[in-house]
């Protein structure tokens, strides 16, 4: 099957989620907590539940990885990498800022992505090697060159009540060192606003493979680079991760340094 078919089907799979999330973003909705804050919805479990049921009817063979207690490893060389809502609490406040992320991995490579924003209906995609999109019009990073003149944007850790390691140093670092921040509530949103050169940057820590697996691969299609604070190889897997247009990279790891060597308590 070629990436073109994958390709289509997780389009597909994520605009049908996206279009029931859109449909009842105003309904009431039975709300649980996995952490301190850390919630999820009855309409995350649907849409989830839509998205596994079109693509596991295409692919039985593939693994599935996704945030809402889903991870089916047959030890085969595909995997799905599916985050239903990312932007549940800002959906579970009826605030219009969500999307699906749906990635595909090959033997440990992200090799296709997809971010569905059914609010302003944009869908962003990205195949390895061959460019990044937003509804089928090629996309590029900015070239904003100068972190005084940036605009990032950044996100807290769930558990930023217990943990001194919470992104609060970092976001004061950069309050006063770019134009401006911006705190959305959806990372995979934020990494597409990169993509599109929206945002200039964008910077967060403990997020997991669902939150970053496809809008990561669409940065790096679109001209921009990934790391971890350090400047090391990104990895879905890892605890950090900055994205930028490359123009303001290294200017924001000097900054993160900075944080690192703060005290955190």
């Amino acid at each position: 099957m070629s990436v073109d078919e994958y390709l289509k089907a997780a389009i597909d799979a994520a605009v049908d989620a996206g279009q029931y999330l859109k449909k009842n973003l105003d309904e009431s909705r039975q709300i649980y907590f996995k952490g301190e804050v850390n919630l999820v919805t009855d309409f995350d479990n649907r849409s989830q539940e839509m998205i596994l049921e079109r693509l596991f009817a295409r692919f039985p063979e593939h693994d599935f990885l996704a945030e809402e207690g889903l991870s089916e490893e047959k030890g085969a060389d595909f995997r799905w990498i599916i985050d239903p809502l990312d932007g549940t609490t800002n959906y579970a406040h009826r605030f219009p800022i969500f999307c699906v992320s749906i990635a595909l991995e090959k033997r440990g490579d992200i090799i296709l992505g997809v971010v569905y924003d059914p609010m302003r209906e944009e869908q962003f995609s990205a195949v390895k090697g061959r460019g990044a999109s937003l509804n089928g019009e090629k996309i590029g990073v900015s070239s904003v060159s100068d972190l005084d003149k940036s605009l990032l944007s950044t996100g807290f850790p769930y558990d930023v009540r217990e943990s001194p390691v919470n992104n609060i140093v970092h976001f004061s670092n950069f309050v006063t060192r770019a134009q401006a921040v911006r705190r959305c509530g959806s990372a995979a949103m934020d990494l597409c606003y990169v993509a599109c050169g929206r945002f200039d940057g964008f910077w967060e820590l403990k997020l997991y493979p669902w939150d970053v697996a496809a809008a990561s691969l669409i940065v790096k299609e679109a001209g921009g680079e990934l790391s971890d604070f350090e400047n090391g190889k990104f990895s879905i897997y890892s605890s950090e991760i900055l994205a930028t247009n490359g123009c303001i990279h290294k200017q924001m790891v000097e900054v993160l340094q900075l944080g690192k060597n703060q005290d955190f308590s």
